[in-house]
């Protein structure tokens, strides 16, 4: 028979009979952990009862006493090997069809609210877009220049050194080297692909802002984060230096 997590079931075994048997009896004086046994006991405990609490595990007391008598005394499991290993495919089948509907319910919802910033983003570009001072190009990005610099655009061959700020359409600031107080060093490639296009458009010395679509941001999966599906962002950006 496969062996699953002994360490852990016992742990949980003890750790339950433990409340059991406490529950019959008259109540017994505070625990104390004075000792190294006690306090790795209380840790195995605490940390098995957790899992088995956030796994909406439901176990029953008295088995759990049951079978820690058997132990304790040599008996041999009630359960034949089959019957446990059946047991426990039937378990970790039911586990891994809640996870699935788990996955399934976060993906819909991810999806509604990707519809929703989609929606959101493309009406906020189209008012933007006519803005005095708005430049739109062939890929939808949107930006206004604050102030030109005189110095060489970078190209893809480059890196860049700049200071920038950037925000979700409602204003959220969601990250800022400014607020660090260190400019940004990266490749004009290895970033987003808005910032790949618009970086290759500004003379050194340049501080624009600049307006992004979802396509040319983080797409329907965003970072997890602030940053939600099919988010539209907006940056301020200062570019200090091109680094052939």
């Amino acid at each position: 028979m496969k062996k699953f997590a002994i360490a852990g079931v016992a742990a949980a075994v003890m750790f339950v009979a433990g409340c059991n048997e406490q529950a019959k009896e008259a109540p017994e004086p505070e625990l104390v952990l004075d000792t190294m046994e006690k306090k790795i006991s209380y840790i195995l405990g605490y940390d098995v009862a957790g899992r088995f609490k956030q796994d909406e595990m439901n176990l029953d007391a008295a088995a759990i006493s049951a079978a820690v008598k058997d132990i304790a005394e040599g008996k041999e499991s009630r359960l034949t090997p089959e019957e446990m290993q059946s047991v426990m495919t039937q378990y970790q089948e039911k586990q891994m069809a809640k996870q699935q509907e788990a996955i399934e319910k976060a993906r819909l919802e991810s999806e509604k609210v990707g519809q929703e910033n989609q929606a959101k983003g493309e009406a906020f570009l189209a008012e933007n877009g006519k803005k005095e001072g708005v430049t739109t190009t062939a890929s939808g990005l949107q930006y206004e220049v604050i102030t030109e610099g005189s110095g060489p655009k970078p190209t893809t061959e480059d890196s860049v050194q700049v200071h920038y700020v950037g925000t979700l359409i409602d204003g959220a600031e969601f990250d800022s080297s400014v607020a660090r107080g260190e400019p940004a060093t990266f490749k004009v490639t290895q970033v987003i692909p808005g910032w790949t296009e618009v970086l290759q458009l500004m003379p050194e010395g340049s501080k624009w802002k600049v307006y992004i679509p979802s396509n040319l941001a983080y797409g329907p999966g965003g970072t997890g984060g602030l940053i939600g599906p099919n988010a539209t962002l907006v940056f301020e950006v200062e570019l200090l230096k091109v680094n052939p």
